[in-house]
């Protein structure tokens, strides 16, 4: 579905071994009638400890480390997803948004001096070997991670392609860390999948969203609809571990299957940030029951779709209570060739909430048999969880709750559906269900 492209856009999500996801081009105007007066007391500290590293460290320091050294601390301490981006995470950045990088296919945050793992992403490295969501790295290959930043430890995870890596990981559930060791290659994600569960009852996977995602999805959907005969009785649109992405490619696919209406808007301090979207003419599966799977490793982008489809009715969301990042981040380009990565504003659903550190709570709740009963206890990482994250905005914090499965292995899609996907199986009798229920209604 084809539409006009915001001239801003907006980052929805985090890092991915270094590189963000998805790229937003913003610029700050010049506001002079929202100028400040600088903190000059504030200033003269920091004045004053510049002067005392420069003749005083034990080793020389150039003026140019140690202010950058400074823009990064600035950053970092205002929330997990802001940042400085050096010209190279920079290109890496832009690079990213194509589907195609280097690295080991994980998206990761940094919580009390350790790697976080948010999600693994599908058919990469990091997911074949076994990581998981929730995962806490202390070690790569022999180098403890505390003490390290978030980009240090991203430098050491990227590599040349074909090189190992091995990382030393802590998970809930094992008595001893586990050394996991992954190969380095070359990220080529495709962000939509789609398959025919039963005739007439598709499925479609959308693992990350980047810029192309709503045009494929689109294309997905077309060719399921000539498999089924122009008779798509339903759909599954699964959504978990899916850690976000270009917030243009969330509204895109919330817009596919909506004819009208309000899909996602931003609330921020400048005019800039503040910004709605609404969905065009058109549902690609002409109103047909669709239920939406999601876990706790559904994330930002992932959580738009969510939100705007539960809040218009347009389908049931069914899993685990989402990872809930309801935050904005724009790229702002500096002269130098570098940028910051800086939290903008909040997004709220078509009904006004705010998902920041909360998530989406599905229609129907669903755990994983197999992973509630070796695993029961289990607390994934979720928004709340990162240190300095940002307030909701409109309520209390909620509490983690238990992780949900990762998507099967290719080796299990020949396993009865029960055995090797039991919250897509649920799905399609739920789907079912709902077919039934309309098919009587007319």
């Amino acid at each position: 579905m084809n539409r006009p492209i915001q001239k801003l856009s907006l980052i929805t999500t985090g890092v991915v071994l270094g590189l963000s996801l998805s790229l937003g081009q913003g610029v700050f105007a010049d506001r002079d009638n929202e100028a400040t007066s600088l903190p000059l007391e504030e200033l003269r500290g920091l004045s004053d400890v510049f002067a005392r590293i420069k003749n005083d460290y034990v080793e020389p320091v150039e003026d140019k480390d140690l202010l950058e050294s400074a823009i990064r601390g600035m950053l970092t301490g205002l929330d997990p997803h802001s940042a400085y981006l050096d010209p190279e995470q920079f290109k890496e950045l832009q690079v990213g948004t194509s589907g195609e990088f280097g690295g080991l296919g994980i998206e990761v945050g940094m919580e009390d001096g350790f790697v976080k793992v948010i999600a693994p992403i599908d058919d990469t490295p990091a997911q074949r070997a076994g990581i998981q969501a929730g995962d806490l790295i202390i070690r790569l290959d022999d180098t403890p991670v505390k003490g390290m930043n978030l980009s240090d430890a991203v430098k050491v995870m990227r590599g040349k392609p074909g090189s190992d890596i091995t990382l030393t990981v802590v998970r809930e559930g094992e008595e001893k860390p586990l050394k996991i060791t992954i190969t380095r290659a070359i990220i080529k994600v495709k962000s939509v999948k789609s398959r025919m569960l039963e005739p007439g009852y598709g499925y479609v996977r959308v693992s990350q969203f980047q810029a192309a995602t709503g045009d494929s999805l689109a294309r997905n959907v077309s060719e399921l609809r000539k498999e089924a005969d122009g008779n798509l009785r339903g759909m599954v649109l699964d959504l978990r571990n899916n850690p976000g992405g270009v917030l243009n490619a969330a509204v895109s696919v919330s817009d596919a299957f909506l004819d009208k209406g309000l899909i996602v808007y931003t609330e921020g301090r400048v005019a800039d940030s503040r910004l709605r979207f609404n969905a065009t003419p058109g549902d690609v599966i002409n109103g047909a029951p669709l239920v939406v799977l999601v876990n706790q490793g559904s994330a930002s982008a992932s959580e738009i779709v969510a939100g705007a489809l539960q809040d218009h009715r347009r389908a049931i969301i069914v899993g685990r209570e989402t990872f809930g990042k309801g935050s904005v981040q724009t790229i702002v380009p500096l002269n130098n060739g570098a940028a910051v990565k800086l939290t903008t504003a909040r997004y709220y659903t078509p009904n006004g909430t705010s998902i920041q550190a909360e998530g989406i709570v599905p229609d129907i709740k669903l755990d994983d048999v197999r992973i509630s009963l070796i695993e029961s206890g289990f607390e994934p990482i979720k928004e709340s969880n990162l240190s300095r994250h940002l307030l909701n905005g409109d309520a209390d914090e909620m509490a983690p709750e238990a992780p949900a499965p990762d998507e099967p292995d290719e080796e299990d899609k020949d396993e009865p559906l029960a055995k090797a996907d039991y919250q897509l199986y649920e799905a399609l009798n739920l789907l079912k269900g709902l077919v039934i229920q309309a098919e009587h209604m007319r």
